[in-house]
């Protein structure tokens, strides 16, 4: 739920209305305080579970390395050995794992609960001993006024001045009281942001400062800021009731507005028994209360249509009174000298012509400049070249191509003209309205919203805005050059061609927003400009939002687990540099496709020369992401094709093989590498290699080494001896051992002695 900001100018009206936001804010601030120490409270729990967790495999990883396999007899199956080895291998992956694991716990606690506890200490806990101070000295001024406020008119002039001075002395400590903690508060509000997300923290010191300023200039004119449709004075007054058993003044907080003549009063201090609402009066006329008539201080009166008699008010000052009865019309007013403000910039001839110039000479020499319209030149540069474009006596006469004007003094002169204009470009009248569309969710109608708009404005605003609009566009185009995009044009020109009337923290908040604008008739420039929208009328309203705006939270990507390959030896081609898997069947995979469990399918022998109707293509890309079974490739059809001497594994050609044609030889045992694909690729030649490259950093997997290692093959053909087939390929598909580990021991005995004795020889060639 979204609060309004807390403007400094309310600080000095301490109203009723700023007292509810400021509860708020501070409930907000309760609430925000009771989450942290929950989420430390919860996540010191959780670092201490993972540690213990930890502590507890880490042991068990010890356990299994110090597994020792007792045997009978001289020396271990094969099996037990790869058992043995196994254990050692599983426990030094689980302390690997668990020592990352570790690593996250510490920067767990140094990164999100460190950092918590210190925004909650320092930020939060500050924050409070602010509200601590407000309090008081509010406490205390009050107090200290109504003291004054009883002070009869009749004493010494000189203990009046002396309570003037002590009230004044309080009043101004209160406000600077109220001025830090309304500060604090902002500043927490923002400051939490980049504590859990640190990209903000950009935005949040470019605010900050702001602030800061803004805080300053209040503190040194506090009553020159009055905010668009608020009254046109308002404040505490006291009025005078007259009751039976005497007269009292009860304390009011009044509301007066000058063009109706409308004085709203609220009660502050409620009666038992009965609440009281605000009081609608039509002013009549007011009048300044002579001092020897009453004996109080401060005193005007006015008079009413709703109520008969004259009513007594109290200012809290003289000059409190004189801005009362200022702007109530009063027969005795005293106005403030206006101020004079300075030499403002019109939207006329010359500034068109001096825009068009500026744009002329940066679109000709400069568009590429790196950092344009960011940089800025020198303000005595920019200072000489607009006085001397805009001397009444000779306006324009200056040429923008001599060398004293560079590129960054044209830019920031451009830029200082758009911000002087008396209004800005696209008017005060649309402001707010163009902010309101930039802040919907619907893009649709966030587009459709300023395309309407822009043809509201009037004419002169609207051809300049085209003429602008129409530069940055051409700016942005060379971006590559000169870095500047959409989204940086709209931070440049955001606040340039749209402000607020008025400085507040509500007007600072809704810069972003300016910046969007921007942005949207840079990117949609095309669309815009090429007329109006076909409805005329105000753009449509999107449908209300049912449920509050939830924000997507930004979280750590979800990644797949890390592959493990299961199986390597050495390979073919020491240049073939693409990383394959092999599955416990056979199957070399890609590396980008996922692993999956291993299956061991029944497989049906197959002879040599027979033809394997249900083999896919072999570019054919699997569907859907998942391995199709893998019938083209095991461990029985790979011993049985080495075992045939007269036959070739070839990839089947395309339209089939030709009827009548002896067995072809393959062309090369490179294999081209495809393009990278996201689904894995099988090819029959790939069944050919057995072996494959190991990713470097990875372990081998267990298995026992032939007592002789496969050679390479070799083009050239050698003599071959024919060998009987060994046991495994002579039976059914049902005799196929179900032992992976055992069956791949075999089928390298047999690889190693099949290419010990015809080595330099390929498979399938006759002497």
């Amino acid at each position: 739920m979204g609060h309004p900001p807390l403007e400094f100018s309310d600080c000095y009206l301490d109203s009723p209305d700023f007292r509810e936001r400021l509860k708020c804010y501070e409930q907000e601030l309760e609430r925000t305080n009771k989450f942290i120490k929950d989420v430390i409270k919860d996540g010191n729990a959780l670092i201490s579970a993972m540690r213990n967790y930890s502590s507890a495999v880490q042991k068990f990883s010890q356990t299994l390395q110090s597994f020792q396999f007792d045997f009978i007899g001289d020396t271990l199956t094969d099996d037990e050995i790869n058992i043995a080895e196994s254990f050692k291998e599983f426990a030094e992956l689980l302390n690997e794992v668990e020592n990352e694991r570790m690593m996250m716990v510490h920067n767990a606690s140094d990164l999100l609960i460190k950092p918590l506890e210190n925004f909650r200490k320092e930020q939060i806990g500050f924050t409070k001993e602010r509200k601590k101070k407000f309090e008081k000295d509010g406490e205390r001024f009050y107090s200290l006024l109504d003291r004054h406020l009883h002070l009869s008119s009749k004493k010494k002039e000189s203990q009046l001045q002396e309570a003037d001075l002590q009230v004044d002395k309080e009043r101004h400590n209160f406000f600077e009281s109220s001025l830090d903690y309304v500060y604090q508060i902002q500043e927490v509000q923002e400051s939490k942001k980049f504590n859990i997300v640190e990209p903000t923290r950009n935005h949040f010191s470019s605010t900050r400062e702001e602030m800061e300023e803004l805080k300053k200039r209040m503190k040194e004119a506090p009553q020159t800021c009055k905010l668009p449709g608020q009254p046109t004075i308002e404040g505490y007054l006291y009025t005078q009731e007259k009751w039976a058993l005497g007269i009292s003044w009860v304390k009011y907080y009044c509301q007066y507005e000058k063009e109706t003549k409308t004085l709203t009063m609220t009660p502050m201090e409620q009666k038992p028994g009965a609440k009281q609402g605000p009081l609608d009066l039509t002013l009549k006329y007011c009048v300044r209360r002579k001092t020897e008539s009453i004996d109080k201080r401060f005193c005007f009166d006015i008079e009413t249509n709703e109520r008969p008699g004259t009513i007594t008010l109290q200012a809290l000052s003289e000059a409190n009174r004189r801005l009362w009865m200022e702007a109530m019309d009063g027969k005795e007013p005293i106005y403030h000298s206006p101020i004079t403000k300075q030499q403002e910039m019109e939207l006329n001839e010359v500034g068109f012509k001096f825009v068009r110039k500026c744009i002329n000479i940066i679109e000709t020499k400069g568009i590429k400049t790196e950092g344009l319209y960011r940089t800025v030149g020198s303000n005595i540069q920019v200072q000489k070249l607009l006085n001397a474009f805009f001397d009444p006596k000779c306006p324009g006469d200056v040429d923008f191509h001599n060398s004293d004007w560079d590129i960054k003094t044209i830019t920031s002169s451009l830029k200082f003209y758009l911000r002087n204009l008396s209004e800005p470009v696209m008017t005060y009248r649309l402001h707010k309205e163009l902010v309101s569309a930039a802040k919907s969710d619907n893009l649709d109608y966030r587009l459709g919203a300023i395309h309407s708009l822009v043809y509201k404005l009037p004419e002169k605003n609207r051809e300049m805005l085209e003429l602008l609009i129409r530069h940055l566009v051409n700016v942005c185009e060379h971006s590559k050059e000169n870095l500047m995009t959409p989204s940086n044009m709209g931070v440049i020109f955001g606040p340039t061609l749209m402000r607020a009337q008025e400085d507040t923290v509500a007007a600072m908040m809704n810069i972003k927003f300016q910046n969007i604008v921007v942005e949207i008739l840079i990117e949609h420039f095309g669309k815009i400009y090429l007329g109006p929208p076909e409805e005329s009328a105000a753009p449509p309203v999107p449908p209300p939002r049912v449920t509050a705006r939830r924000h997507k939270p930004i979280t750590i990507s979800k990644r797949l687990l890390r592959e493990r390959t299961v199986f390597y030896t050495s390979s073919l081609d020491e240049s073939e540099d693409e990383i394959q898997h092999q599955t416990p069947n056979g199957t070399i995979t890609s590396s980008i496709e996922p692993p999956k469990p291993p299956q061991h399918p029944k497989l049906p022998i197959q002879r040599s020369g027979e033809t394997d109707p249900g083999r896919k293509s072999p570019s054919r890309p699997i569907s859907d992401g998942k391995l199709e079974p893998c019938p083209e490739v095991d461990v029985g059809k790979l011993v049985s094709r080495l075992q045939d001497g007269g036959t070739k594994i070839t990839p089947k050609a395309t339209n089939g093989p030709m009827p009548g044609s002896g067995p072809t030889k393959t062309p090369s045992f490179h294999i081209k590498r495809p393009a990278p694909r996201p689904l894995a690729h099988h090819k029959e030649g790939d069944a050919d290699s057995f072996s494959k490259v190991r990713p470097p950093g990875e372990k081998p997997t267990i298995i026992r080494p032939p007592v002789r290692p496969p050679d390479p093959p070799c083009r050239a053909a050698t003599p071959q001896k024919p060998e009987p087939k060994p046991d495994i390929v002579a039976g059914n598909a049902g005799e196929i051992t179900s032992s992976v580990v055992a069956s791949r021991t075999r089928f390298f005995e047999t690889a190693s002695r099949k290419t010990g004795s015809s080595q330099g020889r390929l498979p399938g060639d006759e002497s």
